[in-house]
Formats: C-alpha cells, sequence, structure tokens
C-alpha cells in the first residue's frame, strides 16, 4: 500500500488516519482500496483492537469526493466499490468513532456517517454538496444522515448545500460532542480509553444489538433484545470480582 490511510495501533485502539493532507485527504479509489484492506483486517482483529478512531492528516478531516478522479473517470474495481466498503467500516464488529476536524464535505460526510459516534473540533465544517455538483448520493447519505439529525434538517442540508459549523452540528445532534481544537486530540483520547476501559465482549455485543434492532417497532426490537442478546461476557466474573475486592479494601 502507498500510505494513503495510515494505521496506527496502541494499547487496544486503531487509529486509521486518511493521508493526502496536501489534497485535503480527498477521497479516491485509491484511496479507498486501502481503508478496505485496513477495515477488513480489522475485522478479524477483535481480540487485540478493541476500538477504531477515523481521522484525517493535517488540516481536514477531508474536503470529499476528488472531483478529479470522477472528471478523470475514475474506475473502482467493482460497482459500488466506495458504497460496500463505507459499509463494511460501519459494520465493524469494534465501535468505530468519526473525529472530525475542518473540512467534511458531500461524499467525507459519508464515510464520517458509518462511525458509531462522529465528534468534532469547533474548527468542523459539514456540508452535503451534492446538489451544488448536480450529484445524487450513492454512499449512504440519504439514510444515514437523516437517521442521525432527522429528515427534516436532513433535507435541510441537502437542499441549501450549506456549510454547519462545529458548534451548531452539535446542537442539531450530527456530532456528539464539540471541543475547541487545541484539546481535541486530548477529549478524542479521553474518550477512546473510557470506552476501551469497559468490556470489549459488551461493546461488540451492544454494537450489534444497535445495528440489529434499527429501525424495529419497538415490541419487535424488545424481543429481539430478550431473545438474541448474547448475555454474560467471559470477563463478568472477573470484573465483578475487582469491583468486589476494590470496595472492600475501601471498607
Amino acid at each position: 500500500m502507498s500510505d494513503l490511510v495510515q494505521r496506527i495501533d496502541r494499547d487496544g485502539l486503531a487509529t486509521l488516519v486518511l493521508n493526502r493532507p496536501e489534497k485535503l485527504n480527498a477521497l479516491t479509489v485509491a484511496l479507498f482500496a486501502e481503508l478496505r484492506a485496513h477495515v477488513l483486517a480489522l475485522a478479524q482483529q477483535t481480540e487485540t483492537i478493541g476500538l477504531v478512531v477515523l481521522r484525517g492528516a493535517g488540516k481536514c478531516f477531508s474536503a470529499g469526493h476528488d472531483l478529479a478522479d470522477i472528471a478523470h473517470g475514475e474506475k473502482p474495481p467493482k460497482p459500488s466499490f466506495q458504497a460496500d466498503t463505507i459499509e463494511l467500516l460501519a459494520d465493524l464488529p469494534q465501535p468505530v468513532i468519526t473525529a472530525v476536524h475542518g473540512h467534511c464535505y458531500t461524499g467525507a460526510l459519508e464515510l464520517a456517517l458509518a462511525g458509531d459516534m462522529i465528534v468534532c473540533a469547533e474548527s468542523a465544517k459539514f456540508a452535503d454538496t451534492h446538489a451544488r455538483w448536480a450529484l445524487t448520493p450513492v454512499w449512504g447519505m440519504s439514510q444515514r444522515l437523516p437517521r442521525r439529525v432527522g429528515l427534516a434538517r436532513a433535507q435541510e442540508l441537502t437542499y441549501t448545500a450549506r456549510t454547519v459549523p462545529g458548534r451548531e452540528a452539535l446542537a442539531m445532534g450530527l456530532v456528539n460532542w464539540c471541543a475547541p481544537d487545541a484539546e481535541f486530540d486530548a477529549e478524542v483520547e479521553r474518550t477512546a480509553r473510557a470506552i476501551l476501559a469497559n468490556s470489549w465482549f459488551s461493546l461488540r455485543a451492544n454494537k450489534r444489538l444497535y445495528r440489529e434492532t434499527d429501525g424495529l417497532p419497538l415490541r419487535v426490537g424488545l424481543s429481539h433484545e430478550i431473545h438474541r442478546s448474547e448475555g454474560r461476557g467471559p470477563d463478568m466474573d472477573a470484573r465483578i470480582a475487582a469491583f468486589m475486592n476494590k470496595t472492600a479494601k475501601i471498607g
């Protein structure tokens, strides 16, 4: 691979970094091919990786689909290659956090929406500009954006193609939290470590429950949870014993 997507592993956290900073991490077929390879590998590494963070190098997360790639007649290896890659990312067994600073436009927003959580710096700028270029989404925007912010708000963003700054993105529910730029990296790390401190079994099982019951009627979803939940994890006894031992010492 040519390092268009870097992978950095540390203490159970895998960070995938979009790495075309000189092009504002614009998304090309080649970049998606590298992202896909990393995602396929991560799906098989649940014992060593408990959480994935996706972010961008340099000034921003990504300016979006590389228009030059479109203009030159991009040739993906198979139809719907980019959309399928985004779906593979969304379907990872591990939770995925998308960490956004700077631009996150159109195709980049579709990629960001694959994250179970989106977090951002105050410098973040989100937009769906498909209409500006006479395009319609094929990477998931029409389905994931309204599920994140509601149909009316999604339609507003799509029809106006306006840019939404980080604090407004937080207010509308597009992101989970928004931090000052100087504190962003530390907040991403803090959030990641708080998640990783929990049972990785539970993280994967709970993600699966959310995905399998998304959109189901309440009673159907409740039945699914009761009858198809994975129940107790292999680390439950050790975790409870450690807690009891700690409280006994305090007492």
